[in-house]
């Protein structure tokens, strides 16, 4: 074994005591909450100091938790921020360490890269730089034993880094990380504004439109891209913010964002697919649940005690659901959470307490309103941030009918299921109604304000073939 590449930010851009080390990185992927739907092939994340931007490269690496058994090899990409590089540069270094133990280097891989010319071994651009070590501790956390090839990537053309990741692409086992931070000593506003523009060429796989002052890694970016572009590949954000969002001040600001990269064959629905085989299987077991915590604050006033050990695997992992109540056509309460959490038997029985008598909306609810109560779940995927940068460019990103909505300025926010175009069918409307339910003007729009779509599953008692019965069941009747 050749010589190991000691860590050279540890204790400076995150904790050089293991144990710390270790607990911090959980706590920033708890803070991530758990991803749903397939594992992604490439992952973009920063590579600040963890208190910067470690909050969100977590979104990034908990894409891959489901998956870390069988990753065996990661491609690590970054740019050289310390002894420039012409090309793409691996190392001679037999493992990188860190506080958590050592990395071993994939030798045969990093032997077929240097088969092509814009691949050198030099290690002095690696000895001192961050881009690629600060992603080895998640790696190790969360993959354990694998394999490395890391390349610091200098003034090489988005062909050239393409050219590499097509000849270690490989299969499950390898995983692809590109590490890049993006706008750089902004102010707040500013910042966001540049860094949505960025957001927007990463999500539509144009990599000539980030230019040089938009990310310090735009060169593995670029090639990752340009490769993703010809693979046909799916991507989506997972998370857009700035140190000003995290642990700095707002004057001077450093962006980040994290993307997933999906293969052609992972399928783009798969929350959705998942979600309906849910409902199908227990959907009535839901909705049943839902009612029986709605009759438990009839005549307890407190939600049904749901003990997750009761219920099959699938209804015991975490989801995030909202409950919806109409009576005669009219909206008569509605509650939900926006984040998986907790169990989603838990997080059904809850909602329904709430929206039958928590929403401030209406009055508690009462026994003699029960008849013709209808009752709907929605299970909601997880949101994900919205880059843009102006009311028109927002507006034009909306798919009615698919989209739910999340807005927010300072403390307002509101939230809208995809179910309600079918009573809002206009972009401009549907957006206006929401702002004035999060206690803004319909036109309102300023630099801070922040949008989050996401996808839901819906579950009416009426699909049921006895729609009162999850009524008359509870009650006896």
């Amino acid at each position: 074994m050749g010589s190991v590449r000691q860590a050279a930010v540890a204790g400076a851009f995150y904790s050089g005591d293991p144990r710390q080390l270790e607990a911090d990185i959980k706590g920033y992927l708890a803070e991530a909450g758990p991803a749903t739907g397939p594992a992604p092939k490439a992952i973009i994340a920063p590579h600040a100091g963890y208190v910067y931007s470690a909050p969100v490269a977590a979104k990034a690496y908990a894409t891959i938790a489901a998956a870390a058994d069988s990753i065996k090899r990661v491609i690590l990409l970054g740019p050289c921020h310390r002894v420039a590089v012409s090309g793409l540069a691996a190392s001679a270094a037999g493992a990188f360490a860190t506080p958590l133990g050592e990395v071993p280097l994939d030798k045969a891989a990093i032997d077929k890269a240097l088969s092509l010319p814009q691949v050198t071994i030099f290690e002095d651009t690696h000895a001192r730089e961050h881009s690629l070590e600060v992603h080895l501790p998640f790696l190790q956390l969360l993959v354990g034993d694998f394999s490395l090839v890391p390349l610091v990537v200098g003034e090489a053309s988005p062909g050239q880094t393409a050219e590499v990741l097509e000849l270690l692409w490989g299969g499950p086992e390898t995983l692809i990380v590109v590490s890049t931070d993006l706008s750089h000593y902004l102010d707040y506003d500013a910042a966001r504004r540049m860094d949505a523009v960025t957001c927007r060429a990463i999500e539509q796989l144009e990599p000539d439109k980030i230019g040089r002052d938009q990310a310090c890694g735009r060169q593995p970016v670029s090639g990752l891209l340009a490769l993703a572009k010809r693979r046909g590949m799916n991507i989506s954000t997972l998370d857009l913010r700035n140190s000003g969002d995290t642990a700095g001040a707002r004057d001077r600001v450093v962006g980040y964002g994290s993307w997933a990269l999906f293969e052609k064959s992972a399928n783009k629905d798969a929350f959705a697919e998942n979600t309906r085989r849910l409902l199908a299987r227990h959907g009535p077991t839901l909705l049943h649940l839902a009612a029986a915590s709605i009759e438990n604050g009839l005549a307890g006033g407190r939600p049904l005690k749901v003990n997750p050990a009761e219920h099959p695997e699938d209804l015991r992992a975490k989801g995030a659901c909202f409950v919806t109540l109409n009576r005669g056509g009219r909206l008569r309460g509605c509650i939900g959470t926006s984040k998986a959490r907790r169990p989603l038997v838990q997080d059904v029985a809850e909602n329904a307490y709430s929206a039958a008598f928590a929403d401030s909306r209406f009055a508690k609810l009462k026994r003699d309103e029960v008849k013709g109560l209808e009752l709907s779940i929605s299970v909601l995927g997880p949101p994900a941030p919205m880059a843009f940068s102006d009311q028109a460019d927002l507006l034009g990103q909306l798919r009615p009918g698919a989209d739910g909505l999340i807005i927010e300025d300072g403390s307002k926010r509101a939230l809208f299921l995809p179910s309600v175009w079918e009573s809002l069918p206009q972009k401009k409307q549907f957006l206006g109604h929401l702002k004035i339910k999060a206690g803004m003007a319909a036109e309102h729009f300023s630099p801070s304000f922040k949008a989050w779509r996401f996808i839901a599953v819906e579950i009416k008692a009426k699909d049921l073939d006895d729609p009162q019965s999850i009524w008359s069941r509870r009650q006896g009747t």
